[in-house]
């Protein structure tokens, strides 16, 4: 007979999956025992799993593993929209990434979707006004992933973050819906102005690896970012741009850049 927690997490299809591929890879691997039971089998839900996990990848001298995890748990309590965007996420991973082939990589592995949880408290901590937490929260994820994201940016759901490192999202940048985007991209502010001085990335969008994004500038929803471009003015919507700086070269090529990820320059989108 199966346990009390298998059949809470039967009320959430995405955990249930998580739960299977672990039972089943410590059927390949016994080694593996104790370390799937620990970031998922012994947990209830996806909520419980997120503050452990988080909790143990971020603790340190200066902030403890039980009060991470007691505050991780207290934001996914309160905040619901945290777990869903969770799960928006591991999907994703799962349906953009070729060397995602299980629903429990990203929470086991992937530092672009850890970091991205840890991201989501900390801005659930800046809103409450719990500032000097959230920095805490931004400066240990920086540490630790790699990447640095601003508490105060707004991201939205079914962010997929391709191998992650030196990814740098600025304070007052804005990412919507079903955004991917590969590593070393940056959305930067230009000048020593605190306002509003951060991109706002439309849904929808792909982000070449080291393209950097600077300024209070709109990049149009379901469009694409050449890798390794430098862009310094609003980019229409359904298009792609590419090059230092970065000038529209072509459509997007399709109707979801983010989730085909076509990265080519063919056809009308060519720098010709």
């Amino acid at each position: 007979m199966r346990d009390p927690q298998h059949h809470l997490a039967k009320l959430d299809p995405v955990w249930e999956r998580i739960r299977q591929e672990a039972e089943q890879s410590i059927q390949r691997e016994a080694l593996l025992g104790g370390f799937m039971h620990q970031i998922i089998l012994q947990h209830s839900d996806i909520e419980s799993a997120l503050s452990h996990s988080l909790a143990q990848k971020l603790a340190s001298a200066q902030m403890s593993e039980q009060a991470l995890h007691d505050m991780c748990a207290l934001a996914y309590a309160n905040e619901p929209e945290l777990a869903l965007a969770a799960r928006a996420d591991i999907m994703a991973s799962y349906d953009r990434d070729p060397a995602c082939h299980r629903y429990m990589q990203p929470l086991l592995y992937f530092k672009g979707f850890q970091a991205v949880q840890a991201y989501r408290v900390a801005h659930y901590l800046w809103k409450d006004g719990r500032i000097d937490l959230a920095y805490v929260m931004q400066s240990r994820t920086s540490e630790v992933f790699g990447i640095d994201i601003h508490p105060n940016a707004r991201i939205g759901k079914g962010l997929m973050i391709d191998h992650a490192h030196s990814v740098v999202i600025g304070e007052t940048a804005v990412v919507g819906d079903n955004v991917s985007m590969l590593h070393a991209v940056t959305l930067g502010g230009t000048g020593k102005e605190e306002q509003d001085r951060h991109p706002k990335i439309g849904d929808g969008v792909l982000i070449g690896a080291g393209a950097k994004v600077l300024g209070n500038i709109h990049v149009g929803r379901c469009s694409r970012i050449a890798a390794g471009s430098v862009v310094l003015d609003n980019v229409p919507e359904k298009s792609t741009v590419a090059g230092v700086p970065a000038k529209v070269v072509g459509t997007a090529g399709c109707s979801t850049p983010s989730i085909s990820m076509d990265q080519l320059l063919s056809g009308e989108a060519s720098l010709d």
